[in-house]
């Protein structure tokens, strides 16, 4: 009975164990890891940010942050192992283990008279005779005799005191960890034991097997459904302007699955009144462009009207039920927008080049919903040459606001962060009619702005010229700048209502032919993740050019450093094309502000063959023999061509932004990104 005993208690002390070896140093770890982490502030500290309450700091915010699924995972197994050490003990308490001196009540070494005389003293108390109670009579037979025995034999005693056990030397004995009632395969509990041997090393693999080739089916890495990527790659066209931008982002299988109730019908009216200027519709026949809306997918109307919502600033006046589904499209467009990217840019021309037109538009829809600015704020107006959606994402900043400091000649967003703090503060007090604490906010908003400057370099690894066939290497070092002095940082959205990162692409193009010869993108958030990049980058850039371990740890030393003042490193591989010259614009899109676009532009000269075959595993037949030449030479831009958008006015003669010409060295092209950001954000409309 001893041993059945033990077993049992075997269980919970194994399944203990199994639990403390992984529990224990993952638990001392995520302490230590707590303790050293130094709280940053990186979100916008403006008033308009504070009242959105997504950063404030109450009970039931820290609360929430700390029920993560991995935080309370682990609270619910130390409580799980709490339990077993308390059962443990307990049950380590109820097993009597034979004693026969304790039974008796005797000391260890007790004489043979006294041994007698306390049998007797319990016989009395426990014999069958003298007490009816069938446990005492249990107790009597199993634990008092078996002692009395063990101890008046001389042999037995001389085993218990010897060995330990009145039988003498015991053999090895071993017990398994399960419970007693598993053990006894007979009757009931056999069955048990085979159905939890089939559950737990057949049904459960296989459910989760079937949950898991399930979700895989329907979702991709980025948790986006597949229908909605297949949507996304029909309808991408290469000259999709970014008001129709809208219509293939709306087409998602994850917002078709939001419900349409009866109830919607009287609110997205009124919400149709509201936004029925922003949504493209023929004035000079607009009740067949209503009706024609309308016999949409009722899915459709439903997504398309919430998010204007939420670019109109109209939000508030929802019912709580659509609050709720504008909440949930714009939890899923984040993502949803940057898989429509992926689309834009994918190879689609037999060059393997993407389409830029609809790229930039998936950036300006990204840069509207963050910001909540509506796409007619993009059009001219208000006196300001470029529109006033960057003017808008200000905090207090309204469009009569821009009227007024459009009479100081401040006509693009560019002419306001030109200016000292000590001038904006008194244009902002004196014409705009701002409080101090409302200057400050729009003061603490530029601040957090980020400035983005590029410098790119091309060129054909081991080789002195830029040919047809030839595998081009691009190195783009992008540097980020703010007025607080951070790198990564929160942007200003409180219209936005969840966290949201800065994310920025980098895209090589060709504008005069619409193509996207290279895309990444880029943050600026995980600085550990970008020196591990960088240095794996530099390091295999460097071993096939013939130089040292020192040389090449000393450059990966700089690119550290680099990184740790605020640069990313972008690299890129794309095939040279065919002979001649080619106008190439290098753009850092935004996909959170408006008006932090650069851009950079170069010309490239490829010339003929002249190198039999090529590298990098690209075969090109041979061609005749000619002088290696490359040359780059940055163009001079006007502001107003930044890249085209529906939402800009036509405004080339107005302004001219000039850069540095550079030559080309050794095939090499250099390109410095000095040129203006895209607030303008187009020349034509469309």
């Amino acid at each position: 009975m001893a041993a059945s005993e033990e077993n049992s208690a075997l269980f919970p002390i194994f399944i203990l164990t199994i639990m403390a070896l992984p529990l224990v140093p993952y638990t001392m770890v995520q302490l230590c890891h707590a303790a050293s982490k130094k709280p940053r502030i990186i979100n916008c500290q403006c008033s308009a940010c504070c009242r959105s309450g997504k950063y404030r700091k109450s009970i039931f915010k820290k609360i929430s942050n700390f029920s993560t699924c991995s935080n309370l995972t682990l609270m619910l197994l130390w409580v799980i192992m709490g339990i077993l050490v308390y059962y443990i003990k307990h049950i380590s308490q109820e097993i009597q283990v034979f004693e026969p001196f304790n039974i008796l009540g005797l000391e260890p070494g007790a004489s043979e008279a006294d041994i007698k005389k306390s049998y007797r003293r319990l016989s009395i108390q426990y014999h069958p005779d003298k007490n009816p109670d069938p446990e005492a009579n249990k107790y009597f037979v199993e634990y008092i005799s078996k002692a009395y025995q063990a101890l008046t034999d001389p042999i037995a005693r001389e085993n218990y005191e010897k060995y330990g056990h009145p039988d003498g030397r015991q053999g090895l004995r071993m017990g398994i960890a399960l419970p007693q009632f598993l053990l006894n395969i007979d009757g009931a509990s056999g069955g048990i034991l085979l159905l939890g041997i089939v559950g737990v090393c057949i049904i459960l693999p296989l459910m989760l097997a079937v949950i898991y080739l399930s979700r895989s089916s329907k979702y991709t890495g980025n948790y986006v459904m597949h229908q909605t990527l297949s949507a996304y790659y029909y309808l991408m066209k290469p000259s999709l302007a970014p008001s129709k931008v809208m219509d293939v982002f709306i087409k998602a299988a994850e917002y078709m699955e939001i419900p349409v109730r009866r109830g919607d019908a009287e609110p997205l009216q009124k919400l149709f009144m509201l936004v029925r200027s922003e949504l493209n519709l023929d004035l000079k026949n607009i009740k067949q462009e209503q009706a024609k809306f309308w016999k949409q997918h009722p899915a459709l109307v439903k997504t398309e009207l919430l998010v204007q919502a939420q670019l109109t600033r109209e939000s508030a006046a929802l019912s709580p039920a659509l609050q709720a589904d504008l909440r949930r499209v714009l939890q899923l467009a984040p993502r949803l927008l940057e898989e429509l990217m992926k689309m834009a840019v994918v190879p689609r021309t037999s060059q393997g080049h993407g389409w830029l037109r609809p790229a930039i538009g998936v950036v300006e829809l990204s840069q509207n919903i963050i910001q909540a600015v509506p796409f007619s704020a993009r059009k001219s107006a208000g006196g300001s040459s470029e529109g006033i959606a960057s003017f808008l994402q200000l905090p207090h900043f309204r469009e009569a606001t821009v009227k007024r400091i459009v009479r100081k000649k401040v006509r693009t967003f560019q002419d306001l962060l030109d200016m000292t703090p000590q001038e904006r503060a008194e244009l902002l007090t004196q014409v705009a009619g701002f409080s101090d604490a409302e200057s400050r906010d729009v003061e603490m908003v530029l601040n957090v702005m980020p400035s983005i400057a590029i410098d790119i370099t091309c060129e054909t690894e081991g080789e002195d010229g830029i040919q047809e066939g030839d595998i081009v290497t691009m190195h783009a070092w992008l540097t980020l700048k703010r007025g607080n002095g951070l790198v990564g940082a929160l942007p200003h959205a409180p219209y936005y209502p969840f966290h949201k990162e800065e994310n920025f692409w980098l895209l090589l193009a060709d504008p005069a032919s619409n193509d996207v010869w290279l895309s990444q993108k880029v943050s600026f958030m995980d600085e550990a993740a970008a020196i591990a990049a960088v240095s794996k980058s530099i390091q295999e850039s460097k071993e096939g050019s013939g130089l040292s371990t020192k040389e090449i740890n000393k450059a990966i030393r700089e690119a550290v450093d680099r990184v740790q003042n605020g640069s990313r490193l972008v690299t890129g591989k794309f095939q040279a094309p065919a002979e001649g010259n080619y106008s190439l614009t290098s753009y850092c899109l935004c996909d959170s502000w408006i008006g932090c676009d650069k851009k950079t532009g170069l010309k490239l000269r490829v010339c003929k063959r002249s190198r039999a075959g090529t590298r990098a595993g690209a075969v090109v037949e041979e061609g005749p023999d000619v002088e290696d030449v490359a040359e780059e030479e940055v163009e001079e831009e006007e502001v107003g061509d930044d890249y085209e958008s529906e939402y800009s006015e036509d405004e080339e003669g107005e302004k001219d932004l000039k850069t540095k010409n550079g030559a080309a060295v050794n095939g090499v092209v250099h390109g410095n990104g000095s040129s203006s950001g895209s607030e303008g954000s187009g020349s034509e409309d469309d």
